[in-house]
């Protein structure tokens, strides 16, 4: 196959001019109305009867003629006989005369010849319960709830296009109205392709480079957010003929099919010949990151859209273009644009020419100046003072990129930079997102895991601890996890501490008798390092510094010596996972890791924990839930 080229890429814009020139909508259809909620009315809907049908009392009382209690007081109060009892779902047997009243209960049809009910708290019965004394005057319709004051026949109740919400429903049923026409949800296939791609659930085999299908899910989600109905359809691996065969089933059932992945330029991507042959391509590739091979077309008498592999790119394209053209068909009103006005906590570039879409978090950047000496809280709540926004990408095929954002920043194509300090717009993902309500970065320990766990509303990213001091350092968040020695002074407040014990993960009974770190550098043993950035890898530089020393050699050629070395996982159990499976003898780690997977330990040493808050940030409450937080686990520690 020959390699598609991306040569002429579209605008923002004109992808959205193609998808709008796409049909979506679904046509009308009648649902009963215990399905009706969210659903958009395509007509008017009239009153056919009264609500109420009937006149009926307000209260628990009397009926009466308003007349007869003129004048009438504590003092004087009217004399009237009772002549009969009116329940709630019962058809009066009684008619009114002058100077008669009849007992009725709230919301029974009013009797012939009453036009007004007084309630049973301003009246007494004599001692006989033959007459009642009303001690109160009425006018004529006091208490008295008129056929029709609810709403009249004929009156307009909904209008179309009304979305239609539990108060809605309520009046629906008041009219007798059990099914309702609306507009039909679009149908959304969804197409995953891929042959590296499995379903959760399903067995996962990484030495094959399968991975789980996320987006089959996210965006199946993001469908019916936006008020679509989305059809999930069978894994489609890279074969032509068996993607073809799905995307035409899919053509043939929905309104509109989505596919993720096959969409870039390589020598497998086979969608975009598949639309060409079989519908039409009306655009493929847009100026946009993340989001560049994006296609758009038509298959058979569906819409198509083809959206990229990477999780964060699918996301942020569907969002972008894909959904507001479902809310569209769907008749859904667009969600309220919640915006933030914020700073950039650090300078952004990116490559010129492309329009981006920039995942962001948001963190409140520290009490003022007034809350900090006691004259109160800034608007922001919390203590805190201006918004910081931070960028959180990790990379299209980075999952977690947008579980970590609360919104975007967009990019126009003219703009290679951005420094610290500027003014931005973060359009959150939603009305709802609430951001942080402390903000930490660093190592990645089990212990602090545990802390966050106790704490309302945290976010965390794992970055190391090298990482994690930098970020400290440039004022964006409101503390750091470090672990291992601090190669210099940090302007911070330490707001807890404690020990970890850390050395060699082997297997279970240490069948190869691993004793130290001599046993790596002097035997044929498979090892698993930690990344550059984590605290136990800095520690484990110096046991090897260390060991050079000893035996008077050089520390790069102990390292040479090592097998894995230069292996470096990110998390603290990959290492572990790695022995358990068979891949390595041994892998730097924690006892606790080794404790909890039932696995052997060889130690290697300890090393502190510490927990550094941005000393603009210690007003926080956030930052002062944490600190308190941690005083349990820094004392069990020590």
């Amino acid at each position: 196959m020959n390699r598609k080229e991306f040569r002429d890429l579209a605008s923002p814009d004109e992808a959205r001019e193609a998808i709008d020139s796409l049909s979506l909508e679904g046509g009308i259809e009648r649902v009963s109305l215990e399905d009706a909620r969210g659903r958009v009315l395509v007509a008017r809907l009239d009153a056919e009867l009264d609500v109420p049908g009937f006149d009926r009392a307000s209260l628990d009382g009397y009926a009466l003629r308003a007349r007869d209690t003129f004048g009438a007081d504590e003092a004087d109060p009217a004399r009237l006989d009772i002549v009969g009892e009116v329940h709630a779902g019962a058809e009066p047997d009684v008619a009114l005369e002058a100077g008669e009243a009849a007992e009725i209960s709230t919301g029974a049809v009013m009797p012939d010849g009453a036009d007004a009910m007084v309630p049973v708290e301003r009246t007494d019965t004599d001692a006989g319960g033959d007459e009642v004394l009303v001690r109160t005057s009425v006018a004529p319709g006091d208490n008295v709830m008129f056929a029709g004051a609810d709403v009249a026949a004929g009156e307009r109740a909904l209008g179309p296009g009304t979305t239609i919400t539990p108060r809605d429903i309520g009046l629906l049923s008041a009219l007798g109205v059990d099914e309702v026409p609306v507009r039909a949800e679009p149908r959304v296939g969804i197409v995953s392709t891929g042959d590296e791609l499995v379903r959760p659930g399903e067995e996962l085999h990484s030495e094959r480079g399968e991975i789980y299908d996320v987006n089959s899910y996210t965006i199946a989600a993001g469908v019916e957010d936006a008020g679509g109905e989305a059809v999930l359809y069978p894994h489609a691996g890279d074969d032509q003929d068996e993607m073809e065969r799905i995307l035409r089933e899919a053509a043939e059932e929905c309104d509109l099919v989505l596919s993720s992945g096959s969409t870039s330029a390589s020598a497998v991507d086979v969608i975009y010949r598949v639309i060409e042959e079989r519908g039409e391509l009306l655009l493929h590739g847009v100026s946009i990151k993340p989001g560049k091979p994006m296609l758009i077309g038509r298959l058979d008498d569906s819409a198509y859209v083809g959206l990229p592999g990477y999780p964060v790119s699918a996301m942020m394209v569907f969002r972008t273009f894909v959904a507001p053209a479902i809310r569209e068909a769907a008749g859904r009103p667009e969600p309220a644009a919640a915006t933030v006005a914020g700073r950039l906590a650090r300078e952004e570039r990116h490559e010129q020419g492309r329009h981006r879409l920039m995942p962001v978090g948001l963190v409140g950047s520290g009490p003022s100046e007034t809350a900090r000496n006691g004259g109160g809280e800034s608007a922001e709540g919390d203590g805190d003072g201006e918004t910081l926004v931070y960028p959180v990408d990790k990379g299209s095929g980075a999952t977690t990129s947008l579980a970590d954002a609360d919104g975007v920043v967009e990019i126009g194509p003219e703009t290679d930079y951005l420094e610290a300090g500027e003014s931005v717009t973060v359009t959150l993902f939603s009305p709802d997102v609430r951001p942080p309500t402390v903000f930490g970065v660093g190592e990645d320990d089990p212990a602090f895991s545990r802390v966050l766990n106790g704490l309302e509303n945290p976010r965390y990213l794992a970055v190391g601890s090298r990482p994690g001091l930098r970020r400290l350092r440039e004022g964006v968040p409101d503390a750091a996890v470090v672990a291992g020695p601090l190669d210099r002074d940090v302007e911070a407040d330490e707001i807890g501490r404690w020990d970890r014990e850390w050395g060699l993960v082997v297997r279970a009974g240490n069948p190869d008798e691993i004793e130290g770190l001599e046993d790596l550098v002097d035997r044929d043993l498979r090892f698993v390092n930690r990344t550059t950035d984590s605290g136990l890898r800095s520690s484990l530089g110096g046991a090897v510094a260390d060991l050079a020393d000893e035996r008077g050699t050089d520390r790069h050629e102990l390292v040479d010596a090592i097998d894995g070395f230069d292996l470096g996982l990110r998390a603290h159990e990959s290492p572990a996972r790695k022995v358990i499976a068979g891949d390595a003898d041994a892998g730097l780690g924690l006892r606790e890791t080794a404790d909890r997977l039932d696995l052997g330990f060889v130690p290697l040493g300890e090393q502190p924990v510490r927990v550094l808050a941005n000393r603009d940030r210690t007003g926080k409450e956030g930052v002062r839930e944490l600190e308190r937080a941690l005083e349990d686990v820094s004392s069990r520690r020590r």
